[in-house]
């Protein structure tokens, strides 16, 4: 196989579990994918700090992409040419999307006043809060605190379709947008998973000198920029046993794993990647 394959992948849910954080079932995969050489990108809502952890753990040395599009990291000297726009932070080339936390905490607080709701956002949990209430280890709890792009919350109680309506005009006014993941909703700028996913293509596309076969695989309604950014979508079973069909019936012909999580991620990968090795 011609490595002109790219593979753009959501973490929760998707390539890890969605109650025990594993991606041991998608071993087989990921081991396909590093011998043929193709970079797997990981898109997700997470910070760059948990990111990292995941980095390491699967040892993938390729460009990643956090907090909902919020910034793209990038190894130096990855690329010949540098991602325009892209700063030196670090070890990586950055390429920041998203608008600052703090705006966000900011503007959540007073809309949410403004509304009469009450939204709790990560910014307003300890570690241990957020270890108890979705199961993450408290060392990843910290991690996932480290926020520069993106703040996840929910509602004590949950509001009208119509307040929501309403709030999510309000944020678009001053240039946000927020939206369902699969556990809370995310606040962020005038980002998204696809707007990241688009730039590294094209950037291996220049790369290579050659078209790029994108595959993105995800899970939820804030996957779906990145699954329509790509050529061939995977929607990945939820844990549930259902997908989501918000994401489905916006997509043209996307591929539904068997299997949920990791193990619908493994499948999908190597159905794929066989495939496309047939066609070249």
């Amino acid at each position: 196989m011609e490595t002109n394959v790219v593979i753009f992948t959501d973490l929760d849910g998707t390539l890890l579990d969605y109650r025990t954080y594993s991606f041991r079932k998608a071993l087989p995969a990921l081991r396909y994918i590093k011998q043929k050489g193709i970079p797997l990108i990981i898109c997700t809502s997470k910070t760059r700090a948990e990111t990292e952890v995941y980095q390491k753990k699967i040892k993938n040395r390729h460009p990643f992409i956090s907090e909902n599009g919020g910034a793209i990291f990038i190894p130096q000297k990855y690329y010949k040419k540098n991602l325009p726009g892209s700063k030196e932070k670090n070890s990586y080339l950055v390429k920041e999307l998203g608008k600052p936390y703090q705006v966000l905490r900011e503007k959540l607080i007073a809309v949410s006043i403004k509304f009469g709701v009450e939204a709790r956002g990560f910014g307003d949990m300890t570690a241990k809060e957020i270890h108890k209430k979705y199961g993450l280890p408290l060392e990843q709890a910290s991690l996932a605190k480290k926020r520069e792009y993106d703040e996840p919350f929910y509602f004590l109680s949950q509001p009208e379709e119509n307040i929501l309506n309403r709030m999510k005009k309000e944020f678009f006014r001053d240039g946000l947008k927020f939206s369902p993941g699969g556990r809370l909703f995310h606040l962020t700028g005038d980002n998204d998973k696809g707007k990241a996913v688009k730039l590294l293509i094209k950037m291996y596309s220049k790369e290579w000198g050659k078209k790029v076969i994108s595959i993105g695989i995800g899970d939820s309604l804030n996957d779906l920029p990145l699954l329509s950014s790509v050529n061939m979508p995977v929607v990945v079973k939820l844990h549930t046993g259902k997908y989501e069909q918000r994401v489905i019936g916006q997509l043209k012909e996307p591929l539904l794993t068997k299997g949920i999580g990791p193990e619908g991620w493994n499948e999908a990968v190597i159905q794929i990647l066989r495939t496309v090795e047939q066609d070249t």
